[in-house]
This record gives structure tokens, C-alpha cells and sequence, in this order.
């Protein structure tokens, strides 16, 4: 039988897990039915149909920029 890998100090074995990406860590979170079909619509709507998370992303920078009436 193969000796096991000891643990380091913290408790984690070096190398164990997933290794990182490098990338943005993801979020989730919860939208209805017909609110995504909105979103969806908005994107067919646009010249490059971008992808749900692209639509999402441009929708939000849009309402940030927006100006509070």
C-alpha cells in the first residue's frame, strides 16, 4: 500500500484540490423564467447576439452608468 501524502501546516496537502483557472472566480445567482426570455430578447436584439453571461454583463455596466432620476 502507498504511503499517504502528509499534511502541510493549515491542512491542506500540497497539490490537492483544483488548480486555479487565473480567471474571474464565477457568481451565482437566481432570475426567473421570464426575466432571462427578456434578457435572451435583449441580446437576439443586439448586432453581435452576445452570449446570457455577455448580455448580463453589458445590461448591469449599462444600469451603473445610468443616472438616478
Amino acid at each position: 500500500m502507498k504511503k499517504a501524502i502528509p499534511k502541510q501546516i493549515g491542512g491542506k496537502r500540497r497539490g490537492a484540490g483544483r488548480p486555479p483557472t487565473g480567471r474571474d472566480p464565477a457568481r451565482t445567482f437566481r432570475l426567473s423564467d421570464e426575466f432571462i426570455a427578456s434578457i435572451d430578447a435583449w441580446a437576439a436584439r443586439q448586432d453581435d447576439q452576445p452570449s446570457r453571461s455577455e448580455a448580463i454583463r453589458r445590461l448591469v455596466e449599462l444600469g451603473l452608468k445610468a443616472k438616478a432620476k
